[in-house]
């Protein structure tokens, strides 16, 4: 199959994929691969292939039709072709939750010399670095990225970027509990959508609106909330997006046990982990676990709860995995705090209700102790940030403070640079 064959194939699946006929389309793009003896064409059509199984969660596959392009990019000894390659291996693996692999390979796009990552990708790198850090709760550095992501966005007038990042800073601020923003964010994706996304993918309006359903539910508007999620799903429905599917029932499982309907609640839960299984999510498998904790919790089934939680720490700690770095040492990745966090607070009532005094001062103690290394506390007034719904603000630094005490203070300088720089051996 020669070049103008190969291109006009790669159209054909493309025409048949924007039409939602994904395996024809798949067919298609297949048969390039076994045929075409164009490496510049088969460094296309593997890059439609990763797109194609992203959005349908077959992460795995994703995964190595990512590691097939890499190592096509380096046939074509092209600098620009290898960040494309890279990048989708970041994104492969940070779907996958290898939230360290994702970094380090991020990392690789920023440092190939030569490329285009100062003025097209390097916002969409900023991106994924962001929600793996966001992923591994290391919020100073998430949202470090975010907002650098969204310089490349503004820089380069890029409105799909900026709708993308919009959604993750949407998700940043409903996990540290500024609602306002975890809704303002996704508001103005939605507003980028209906302004310039005309010719857009329809995945970004239901990206938009899944993250403001997610928001409106947890400043308890559950009305918006159930009509956003709504949209959304419909539209994850129609493009076979497994994925988004999972959230938006997560979602739904969510607002009925905001509203108390625990037996609607639990098959939703249940439908949510099993696409979560399938497609390898397992932050979100943490996710629905900590809800059907809580559904067991408001039935004061205290003993089915805290099993559910014992399932959900092991799935945490797995995320937090062994890596190896080089040849020399092991070392312990960051397993994602956050969860943890939650999982002992809820823990912490539960033994509080039982009276059990001694497991009950265990979790309090990893409690403080995730809320220290996530850093996860206001350096003004002590307090812990993400306990309950309250105002922050970011300074430059991207250290996070409650909006009220940095107004009270008037400070200028970031108190927790400024601790940091006095701990011995800092370097």
């Amino acid at each position: 199959m020669g070049q103008d064959q190969t291109k006009q194939q790669i159209e054909k699946g493309l025409q048949l994929y924007q039409s939602n006929q994904t395996e024809k389309a798949l067919q298609v793009w297949t048969k390039v691969l076994e045929k075409s003896s164009d490496l510049v064409g088969r460094f296309r059509v593997l890059g439609c292939l990763v797109t194609a199984h992203s959005e349908m969660g077959r992460y795995k596959e994703m995964l190595k039709f990512a590691v097939v392009q890499i190592d096509t990019a380096r046939e074509l000894e092209d600098a620009n072709f290898l960040l494309e390659s890279y990048l989708n291996l970041a994104r492969s693996n940070e779907k996958l939750c290898e939230f360290h692999k994702t970094i380090s390979y991020c990392k690789t796009c920023l440092g190939l010399p030569g490329t285009r990552a100062g003025a097209q990708l390097g916002g969409q790198v900023s991106l994924s670095m962001g929600n793996a850090f966001l992923g591994l709760s290391l919020f100073q550095k998430a949202l470090e990225s975010f907002e650098k992501a969204l310089r490349y966005a503004h820089n380069n007038d890029d409105a799909m970027l900026e709708c993308r990042v919009c959604c993750s800073l949407g998700s940043f601020y409903a996990q540290v509990k500024d609602y306002e923003k975890a809704l303002f964010f996704p508001s103005k994706a939605a507003e980028l959508v209906n302004d310039y996304g005309k010719g857009w993918s329809l995945k970004y309006r239901a990206m938009s609106q899944y993250h403001m359903a997610v928001a409106y539910r947890l400043l308890g508007h559950l009305g918006s909330a159930m009509d956003c999620c709504e949209e959304s799903m419909k539209i994850a429905l129609q493009h076979g997006d497994r994925p988004l599917q999972a959230l938006c029932l997560l979602c739904f499982a969510d607002i009925h046990r905001s509203r108390g309907d625990l037996e609607t609640a639990f098959p939703r839960y249940d439908s949510a982990m099993s696409i979560m299984t399938e497609i390898g999510n397992r932050l979100g498998q943490v996710q629905v676990l900590l809800g059907v904790a809580k559904c067991w919790v408001a039935r004061k089934a205290l003993d089915k709860a805290l099993d559910v939680i014992e399932r959900a720490q092991d799935l945490a700690e797995e995320v937090g995995n062994k890596v190896r770095p080089d040849s020399v040492s092991w070392v312990w990745s960051q397993e994602p705090k956050l969860s943890q966090l939650k999982l002992h607070c809820l823990s912490e009532s539960i033994y509080r209700s039982k009276g059990l005094q001694r497991e009950l001062r265990a979790h309090v103690v990893r409690f403080h102790e995730c809320v220290e290394e996530t850093e996860l506390y206001c350096g003004l007034c002590g307090e812990s940030i993400g306990e309950r719904n309250a105002r922050l603000q970011a300074l430059p630094c991207s250290h996070i403070f409650h909006l009220r005490c940095l107004q009270n203070n008037g400070t200028r300088n970031c108190p927790n640079c400024r601790r940091s720089s006095m701990k011995p051996g800092f370097v």
